[in-house]
């Protein structure tokens, strides 16, 4: 590992969600100087994927292991490309950029049989950007016993502390992050974008634009009551979903009959009523949304009528980028040594210094 200065770094982190939006590049600088962590968000963008690589991110599943040992360096090279062009946009030198911190993006995410996967090879992004590379954040965690799953919190709780008393992020899946006796409690608490984006895909878009067409929709009474029924809501926490248990227990039951806005709409009342549970069961009076749905309006108003409390959307950048910010930060602290995990959340069995390094040659 080459020397850094542990107390000021400028890191890009890449954040590549399953709602296939593209990849989230953010320059965030950090300053650890300071009893109160400081950071900057320098620049940021959002990559649209190719249409052949996003063809191949919407079946990774189904891929051969050779195919997907093939696709895991392709994608990388697209990585490796869009941080090129975004250096090059910035005016950026490798020289000043402390490392890339790359979350990759999910194919298989199953801790309960001890492994989760995270394709964009780190060697090939290191060896075509040079810039040193940390990415696998979450396999570590697996093998201590976590869940892998969510990571955000601690960059919640350092670095938007003070914003609410509970942080909710709407990406393919809404997740959760809180307090409670005095110990982070993260957890993902039920689909949201994805199976919209999903139905969505079936008129040629790629997302509800604010909740429109689910507006337009009525709640299907029955289907709501069966997505509401589903056992993991009855499990305990640490807990997390993956697109497995998205294409196995949730998108079933959808009844491809019913009209594509009424789908839409319970959808949305499903998400909106499964994270107010959450937030009045944990008696939280205010919560700070990002992710794509947090510009959902036809949502947010649904879960403005079933949580009595404030629900603080930020500005656009943050909303974009928080998790790309976060997985920096995550990036900063394993160039510090510092733990990159909450085994309160995760149920690892400790505190690890969680990623791989991977140096520039």
């Amino acid at each position: 590992m080459k020397e850094i200065n542990r107390n000021k770094m400028e890191i890009l982190g890449l954040m590549s969600g399953t709602s296939l939006d593209g990849l989230d590049i953010a320059h965030v600088c950090f300053d650890f100087q300071a009893d109160k962590i400081e950071f900057n968000l320098l620049h940021s963008h959002t990559f649209s994927y190719p249409d052949a690589i996003l063809e191949k991110l919407g079946h990774v599943t189904k891929m051969s292991a050779e195919a997907l040992q093939h696709f895991d360096k392709e994608l990388s090279l697209c990585f490796a490309e869009m941080v090129s062009e975004f250096m090059q946009a910035h005016a950026l030198s490798s020289t000043q950029i402390t490392a890339i911190a790359s979350h990759g993006h999910t194919v298989f995410h199953q801790p309960q049989h001890g492994f989760t996967t995270q394709i964009g090879c780190g060697a090939t992004l290191a060896f075509h950007t040079g810039i040193d590379v940390i990415n696998d954040f979450r396999s570590l965690d697996v093998i201590a016993g976590g869940q892998g799953a969510p990571l955000v919190p601690i960059g919640d709780f350092h670095l938007f502390g003070e914003k609410a008393e509970a942080f909710l992020n709407l990406g393919g899946f809404s997740n959760i992050s809180f307090k409670k006796n005095g110990n982070i409690q993260a957890f993902d608490i039920s689909p949201a974008n994805l199976p919209s984006n999903m139905l969505m895909q079936s008129i040629g878009k790629s997302f509800d634009q604010d909740g429109e067409l689910a507006r337009s929709g009525n709640v299907k009474q029955d289907l709501l009551r069966t997505l509401n029924s589903l056992n993991y809501y009855q499990q305990a926490a640490p807990k997390s979903l993956g697109i497995e248990w998205l294409n196995d227990q949730y998108l079933p039951n959808f009844d491809l009959h019913l009209s594509l806005p009424d789908l839409l709409s319970t959808h949305t009342e499903h998400v909106a009523i499964q994270v107010a549970h959450i937030l009045n069961q944990e008696g939280l009076n205010s919560v700070f949304i990002t992710g794509g749905g947090a510009k959902n309006i036809f949502l947010i108003e649904r879960l403005r009528v079933h949580f009595a409390g404030k629900c603080l959307i930020p500005e656009k950048e943050i909303i974009d980028f928080k998790e790309a910010i976060v997985f920096a930060f995550l990036g900063a602290r394993h160039l510090r040594g510092e733990h990159t995990n909450v085994p309160s959340v995760t149920g690892a069995s400790k505190e690890l210094c969680t990623g791989v390094y991977h140096r520039a040659q």
